[in-house]
């Protein structure tokens, strides 16, 4: 991979750069910034994460919703639009794409502006594959609200949705002329094994059946 005004220097320079700055755009915790327009610290309440699903659940649909629309905003925006405006190659222009769909994620559950205690990833995730492969990416948030207002469990939706990703990248691929690049669907794997990563503390809940429903206090 060559971008086009230069070599390996110039290359490794871009793709630290998207890295970096991917990173502190994906940092800012827009929950806890929610949060703190309502006088609450949203780490001190529900689950006591830093992301869209714990703000879904304790500041309520009015503030969780657009939470969670920024957040993927946020995702999609570093993602699309950060690498065009490098002079890269078409190659070049998909792994700095990929780039910054992974810095993004990471500072969205890494956020370095609330000592690296962020988010799940879910929502931040989901616009970074709206820039990518936007038909699976529509097609798990679509499972996510069926499978979320279904069981009132947002953490639910959230790992049903991720895991419905990987599968749909496949049959979009197999079956339409929609064209998924093999890298970009090796990154939707990595996203729904992180996404469950992140998880692991509500899937233990899931199982024991105690995790918490919105709607109820």
């Amino acid at each position: 991979m060559h971008l086009r005004d230069g070599g390996p220097a110039v290359t490794g320079l871009y793709f630290t750069a998207t890295f970096l700055l991917s990173y502190l755009i994906g940092g800012v915790p827009t929950a806890y910034l929610a949060g703190k327009l309502r006088g609450m610290d949203v780490r001190q309440h529900g689950s006591g994460n830093v992301g869209a699903t714990n703000a879904l659940r304790v500041l309520g649909w009015h503030w969780g919703l657009p939470v969670m629309a920024l957040d993927i905003l946020k995702g999609f925006a570093v993602t699309r639009w950060l690498p065009v405006l490098l002079p890269t190659t078409p190659t070049d222009a998909v792994f700095l794409a990929l780039t910054a769909g992974v810095a993004v994620v990471l500072g969205h559950v890494f956020t370095p502006y609330l000592g690296f205690r962020g988010g799940k990833g879910v929502a931040t995730g989901a616009g970074v594959l709206l820039a990518l492969a936007p038909v699976a990416a529509v097609g798990s948030v679509f499972v996510f609200f069926v499978v979320t207002f279904g069981a009132r469990i947002v953490s639910l939706g959230s790992l049903a949705a991720a895991a419905a990703l990987p599968l749909s990248m496949w049959l979009i691929g197999r079956y339409t002329s929609v064209h998924v690049h093999p890298a970009v669907q090796w990154f939707g794997v990595a996203i729904t094994l992180f996404v469950f990563w992140t998880h692991r503390s509500n899937i233990h809940r899931l199982l024991a059946g105690t995790e918490n429903r919105f709607g109820r206090r």
